[in-house]
C-alpha cells in the first residue's frame, strides 16, 4: 500500500484467512488487508485496554478509521480496521457475496487474528450491519458496540433512500457503480466540508479500475430493499437478534446524511434502547471526516471502560428513591373540582378583548377529551409529540393532555427559523406532529417524520398535507380511556429546544419530576400559586399557569417575537383577568415602555394592580426596569437568570440591582483612591443576577490561564469561572447529544452552564459572558460583558459586542458597536459597517481602559445580530468572525 495522509505505513498488514463462507469453494483462502496499531502499542510497552474491530461500508475502506488508529495508540486501545473482501486492498474474490457471507467473512477474519476480547465492534454504513451481525453471533467476548450512520431495518411499506433507488436502476446500476467512478464520487461529495484532494485520492486508491470496483457494484445489488430480496432474511435476523444485546452501545450520527437519516437512527435506538447517542448536527454521511468521531468514541470508552478494567463499568448505585412529585396537572384537577371550577383558567386575547377562554372545569374536561382522543390515535407512554401550535388555549390543552398519558412533548418554537426548526423536529423524530396549517405545510415540504394532526381550519386539503386527524376530531370522538394518569415520575416528559443563540438548538430532556420541580421553584421563589392571575408574554412561562393553579392569559402578540408586545396589549390582557403577575422578555419590556403613550385610563389602572413582574432571557438594565416601574408602580420587578436547561437558577429585583450597581461603583472609586474599608469587593464586571432561587445551589469552576474551567466548585468571591448549578429542576440530559451531556455533567451533581461569572463578597452572582466568548489575550483572560457595559454607557452607543480576533492566547480585543441613529432615521439604514470615527473611538477606548482593557479596534455596524427568541442575545461568534475578516481586508458586509 502506498503512503497515504494520516496513515502510519506500519499499520498496514495482510493475513491469509481460510474461508467458511458459502460464497467460496471449500478450501478457499482469502487475503485480507487491514490496518492495525497493535504492533505500535507492543513496541511502546503499552498495556492494551481492549480491541476495536472497525468495519467500513460501501464504497469506503479501512482508511475511514485512520483517526481511531492514531488516537488508539494514545489511549491504549488496539484498533483493527479491516478491508472487507472485494473492497479496499483485500482480495477480489470474483464471487457475489451477500450479507450472510460478509458476516461469516468477518468471523473468519477475527478467528484468524485470535481476537479474544474484550472486543468492541465499530461499524459504518454497510459495515454497521456486518459488525452487528458479528456482535449478534459472537457474544462471549463482546464488550461493546459502536455504530455510525447505518441502518438495520427497512420498513417494507417505505421506499429506500432516493440515491440508493437511483443506483439500483437497471440502466444506472452497473455504469454508475462499476464502469465509472460515479458512486465513489457522489459518496465523497457528501463530506462536509469538502474532502482535501489528497484525502479524496486516498479513498479512491483501491478502486482505480473497473475490476477494482466490482465489490462496490455487488454491495449495492445486495441492498435488501424489499422482503423478497435474498438478503432480507439475514438482515431481519440481525435486526431482531440485537434486541437482546446487553453490552454498552454508542451511536454517533451525522444527521445531514441523505441516505441514513434520523429515521434509521430512531429504529436503532428502539432496538438498543439503552444506547448512548451523539448527533453531530453539521455532519453528514462521512461523519468521520466531518466531526471529531474518534475523540467522542474514546471519551465514551474511557467512561464505559475505566483504566485498569477489562469490563464495562456498571452504573453507580441509585440514590434512595425520592417521593413522587405532585404532577403538573394536580392543580388543574383540584381547581376543576372545587368552588373555583367555573372561574377563568386560561384565555387568549384578540385585538381588544378576550378571544377565547376556558374555566377550570372546561379546561379539565377538554384535557381529558383530548387525552382520550390521542390514546385512540395511538399516542401513549413514551410517544414523542411535536407541538407546532402558538401559545394559547389549544397549546395548553395539548400539553396537559400529552403529559397525562405519558407522552413526551417536543417544543421548538418558530424563533429558530425554518432551518433551525426543521433540524430540531427531524432530530427529535416525533411519532406525531400536531400543528397549525403553516407548520403542517413545513412538515410536508421538509419531510418531517411523524403522523399529522391539524389544529384550526385548513385551506389546503388534508390529503395534500398528509393529515390523519384534527384537534376537533380528538375532542369530539366517543369517550374512551384516558390512559396512564400517573406516569413514572422519572420518565421523560418533555424535550424543550434551546434558542440556538450559541450554536445549533439543543433538545433538553425533562422528566415529570423535573418539570414539577420547575413549577415548585417558580411558585415558591416568586409567590405564585392558586388564586393568582398572570399575563404570559414570554413563551417559556406561557403554560405554567395551570400548573401553578393560577389563571393565565396570552396577550395579543407574536409570542415568539417578544418585541411585538405593546403597552396597550399588556394592559388589555391584565385588565381582562385582573392580573397579579406579568412574565415578559426584556425586548417586550422595551417595547412596552416605547408604546406607553397608547395606554388607556382603565389600562393604567389594570397595570397598577399587578404585584409581580418577571423578565428573563437576557440582562435587563436598571434604567429600563425603572421605566417599567413607572407603569406598574406597586409591582416587584425581578429578573430571574437561567437557561433552557434550568429555569430559573437565580433572581434579583430592581432594588437589588441598584444596590449591586452602587457597590460596583463604590469599589471602582475605592480602587482609584486606594483600598477603602467597608467596600463590597467583587461587585461589577458583569451583570448581577442575584442569589440562588429556592432549592438551587450555585458555584463556579475557576478558569485556567488559557481560559479552560478546571477548578473545583467554589463560591469564593472574586474568582471568575464557569457557572455551575445544582437544583431539582435541572434537565435530565440533552437529547441525543451524549458528548455534550458528558461535558456538561462531568462535575456531578453540578450542571456546567457554559456561562462565565463570579461571586462578590455579598454572595451575589455576576455573569461575565459565555465560555465560548472569552478572549485570551497575551497573559490574561478577558470576559466581554463588563467591557460591553462600559461601552453601552456612552451616549452614542446603543449596543456593543466585545470579541477576540486572532489565534487563541494572542487575541486582540475588538469592540463592535451599534450606534444610536440620528433622530428620525431608521437605524438599519443609518450607516454601513465602518471603523468608528475618531471621537467615538477615543471615548470607547477610554471607557474600556476604565474596565481594564485596551481595545485594538472599534468598528460600527447598523445592527448587531441577535437571537430571534429573546431579541437580545448577541451572536458574538459571528461578530468575531466578521470583525476578523474586516480587519484583514475582507468584506465589510454587516454580520
Amino acid at each position: 500500500m502506498v503512503a497515504l495522509p494520516g496513515v502510519d505505513p506500519a499499520w498496514s498488514s495482510y493475513v491469509d484467512v481460510p474461508s467458511a463462507s458459502a460464497a467460496d469453494n471449500p478450501g478457499t483462502v482469502n487475503s485480507w488487508h487491514y490496518l492495525d496499531n497493535g504492533p505500535q502499542l507492543s513496541a511502546a510497552g503499552t498495556a492494551v485496554r481492549g480491541t476495536l474491530l472497525c468495519v467500513h461500508g460501501n464504497p469506503t475502506w479501512s482508511y475511514l478509521w485512520r483517526t481511531l488508529l492514531a488516537q488508539g495508540v494514545l489511549e491504549g486501545w488496539r484498533v483493527i480496521a479491516v478491508d472487507q473482501l472485494d473492497m479496499g486492498f483485500s482480495r477480489r474474490t470474483r464471487t457475489f457475496r451477500r450479507l450472510a457471507d460478509r458476516v461469516t467473512d468477518l468471523e473468519d477474519f477475527a478467528a484468524a487474528l485470535h481476537l479474544d476480547g474484550p472486543l468492541v465492534t465499530v461499524g459504518h454504513d454497510w459495515g454497521g450491519v456486518v459488525s452487528l451481525g458479528y456482535a449478534h453471533r459472537n457474544r462471549a467476548n463482546l464488550a461493546g458496540v459502536i455504530l455510525t450512520n447505518t441502518a438495520i431495518h427497512q420498513e417494507p411499506t417505505k421506499p429506500i433512500p432516493s440515491l440508493l433507488r437511483l443506483a439500483l436502476l437497471p440502466g444506472v446500476h452497473r455504469i454508475g457503480t462499476q464502469t465509472t467512478s460515479a458512486f465513489l464520487d457522489v459518496t465523497h461529495a457528501l463530506a462536509r466540508p469538502k474532502l482535501r484532494s489528497e484525502v479524496r485520492a486516498a479513498f479512491r486508491a483501491p478502486y482505480r479500475t473497473r475490476a477494482d470496483r466490482a465489490g462496490i457494484a455487488n454491495f449495492v445489488s445486495d441492498i435488501p430493499a424489499t422482503p423478497s430480496h435474498p438478503s432480507y432474511a439475514a438482515l431481519t435476523d440481525i435486526a431482531e437478534g440485537i434486541r437482546t444485546l446487553d453490552v454498552p452501545s454508542l451511536m454517533v450520527w451525522g444527521p445531514r446524511d441523505p441516505i441514513f437519516t434520523d429515521t434509521y437512527l430512531e429504529d436503532l435506538t428502539r432496538r438498543l434502547p439503552s444506547a448512548d447517542v451523539h448527533r453531530f448536527e453539521d455532519a453528514g454521511h462521512l461523519l468521520q471526516e466531518d466531526a471529531d468521531v474518534a475523540g467522542t468514541i474514546f471519551r465514551w470508552l474511557g467512561e464505559r471502560f475505566p483504566t485498569g478494567s477489562r469490563k464495562a463499568s456498571t452504573a453507580a448505585s441509585a440514590p434512595p428513591a425520592a417521593p413522587p412529585p405532585t404532577f403538573l396537572w394536580h392543580q388543574l384537577r383540584e381547581r376543576s373540582a372545587g368552588p373555583e371550577q367555573d372561574s377563568l383558567a386560561v384565555a387568549e386575547m384578540g385585538r381588544d378583548s378576550i378571544r377565547r377562554s376556558m374555566s377550570w372545569r372546561e379546561l379539565a374536561d377538554d384535557v381529558d377529551a383530548v387525552a382520550a382522543g390521542l390514546t385512540r390515535f395511538g399516542v401513549g407512554s413514551g410517544s414523542r409529540v411535536s407541538l407546532m401550535v402558538p401559545p394559547g388555549v389549544d397549546l395548553t390543552v395539548l400539553i396537559y393532555a400529552c403529559l397525562r398519558i405519558g407522552a413526551v412533548i417536543v417544543v421548538a418554537d418558530a424563533g429558530l427559523g425554518t432551518k433551525g426548526l426543521s433540524r430540531a423536529v427531524k432530530g427529535s423524530v416525533p411519532d406525531v406532529v400536531v400543528g397549525i396549517e403553516r407548520a403542517l405545510l413545513a412538515a410536508r415540504l421538509f419531510g418531517w417524520p411523524g403522523r399529522r394532526i391539524s389544529v384550526g381550519t385548513l385551506s389546503a386539503g388534508k390529503r395534500a398535507l398528509h393529515v390523519e386527524s384534527s384537534l376537533e376530531t380528538l375532542r369530539t370522538t366517543p369517550p374512551g380511556p384516558v390512559g396512564d394518569q400517573n406516569p413514572d415520575p422519572d420518565a421523560d416528559a418533555a424535550i424543550l429546544f434551546t434558542s440556538g443563540s450559541t450554536g445549533p438548538a439543543k433538545g433538553v430532556v425533562y422528566t415529570h419530576r423535573q418539570l414539577s420541580g420547575m413549577r415548585d421553584t417558580v411558585g415558591g421563589t416568586f409567590g405564585l400559586g392558586p388564586g393568582g392571575a398572570l399575563v404570559a408574554g414570554f413563551a417559556p412561562f406561557a403554560l405554567l399557569g395551570p400548573a401553578l393553579g393560577a389563571a393565565s392569559v396570552t396577550p395579543d402578540m407574536e409570542v415568539t417575537a417578544s418585541k411585538t408586545l405593546t403597552a396597550r396589549a399588556l394592559a388589555d390582557a391584565a385588565e381582562a383577568i385582573d392580573a397579579t403577575a406579568v412574565f415578559a422578555a426584556p425586548a417586550a419590556l422595551r417595547n412596552i415602555v416605547a408604546t406607553r403613550d397608547g395606554l388607556t385610563a382603565s389600562g393604567k389602572l389594570a397595570l397598577g394592580r399587578v404585584t409581580t413582574v418577571l423578565s428573563a432571557g437576557a440582562p435587563v438594565p436598571a434604567l429600563l426596569l425603572q421605566q417599567v416601574q413607572e407603569l406598574l408602580p406597586v409591582a416587584s420587578l425581578s429578573t430571574p437568570y437561567g437557561m433552557t436547561e434550568a429555569l430559573p437558577v437565580s433572581t434579583i429585583d430592581l432594588e437589588g440591582i441598584l444596590a449591586a450597581e452602587a457597590d460596583a461603583e463604590a469599589e471602582a472609586t475605592a480602587d482609584a483612591a486606594g483600598a477603602t474599608p467597608g467596600v463590597v469587593r467583587g461587585a461589577g464586571n458583569g451583570v448581577c443576577v442575584g442569589r440562588a432561587v429556592q432549592g438551587a445551589r450555585l458555584a463556579v469552576s475557576a478558569l485556567s490561564d488559557d481560559g479552560v474551567p478546571h477548578g473545583t466548585p467554589t463560591t469564593e468571591p472574586g474568582i471568575t469561572g464557569e457557572i455551575l448549578v445544582d437544583a431539582p429542576h435541572v434537565k435530565s440530559r440533552y437529547h441525543r447529544l451524549w458528548r455534550t451531556e458528558e461535558m456538561s455533567s462531568r462535575t456531578a451533581p453540578w450542571h456546567r452552564t457554559g456561562d462565565v461569572g463570579h461571586f462578590d463578597e455579598a454572595g451575589r452572582l455576576w455573569v461575565e459572558g459565555r465560555l465560548g466568548h472569552i478572549i485570551t489575550t497575551p497573559g490574561a483572560v478577558r470576559t466581554p460583558v463588563g467591557i460591553e457595559q462600559a461601552l453601552e454607557k456612552l451616549d452614542a452607543v446603543r449596543l456593543a459586542a466585545v470579541v477576540g480576533v486572532g489565534p487563541a492566547g494572542t487575541q486582540a480585543v475588538v469592540a463592535v458597536v451599534e450606534p444610536l441613529p440620528a433622530p428620525g432615521r431608521n437605524r438599519r439604514r443609518t450607516r454601513k459597517p465602518v471603523l468608528a470615527d475618531a471621537g467615538l473611538a477615543e471615548r470607547a477606548r477610554s471607557a474600556a481602559r476604565m474596565a481594564g482593557v485596551d481595545l485594538a479596534a472599534i468598528l460600527t455596524v447598523p445592527a448587531l445580530p441577535v437571537d430571534i427568541r429573546h431579541n437580545a442575545k448577541i451572536d458574538r461568534a459571528e461578530v468575531a468572525k466578521w470583525a476578523g475578516g474586516v480587519l484583514a481586508g475582507g468584506s465589510s458586509r454587516t454580520p
